[in-house]
């Protein structure tokens, strides 16, 4: 089995998200991050949004964030949402059916289980469990603070 780049590209955009949370990214700050184009992570990105795990924000200081807890993004349900309508091998398509074995082959009813199973595995893994505490990802992934804000900092008077 071979996962699509628009599943690996959404993954990492969750993660990169994931990572930076509490903060709105830029599509910029994804795509160079994630060693992609921003045109291919905006297709990706609208499907994230539109399935209900990424948020969008327009305006000037917009971008994007993660619109669920990272807990409650199952690896599982995010495959399903970019690998389900791709058939696994041209038996299983059967509008572009060429396989002579068809109607006596019984790998497709394996095949079906073997599926299941990779999808029921990864159901059981959340996004949370890819990016917590893993500290490589996050020096690979985390974008720095806006420098107003490291500056709005220094001015600010610390309690001591």
């Amino acid at each position: 089995m071979r996962l699509t780049t628009r599943t690996n590209l959404a993954m990492r955009a969750l993660m990169f998200c994931a990572v930076n949370e509490g903060r709105i990214v830029r599509k910029s700050e994804m795509a160079k991050a994630c060693n992609a184009s921003e045109n291919h992570l905006a297709q990706v990105v609208n499907t994230l949004s539109q399935t209900g795990y990424l948020q969008t924000v327009r305006g000037r200081n917009g971008g994007i964030r993660l619109a669920k807890a990272k807990d409650h993004i199952s690896v599982g349900a995010v495959f399903r949402k970019f690998e389900a309508h791709l058939p696994l091998t041209e038996c299983f398509d059967r509008d572009h059916n060429t396989c002579p074995l068809a109607n006596s082959c019984r790998l497709p009813t394996y095949l079906v289980g073997a599926l299941g199973a990779f999808y029921s595995y990864l159901d059981g893994i959340s996004l949370a469990d890819l990016v917590n505490d893993n500290v490589e990802l996050s020096t690979i992934l985390s974008v720095a603070a806006p420098i107003v804000s490291q500056l709005e900092k220094a001015e600010t008077p610390s309690a001591t």
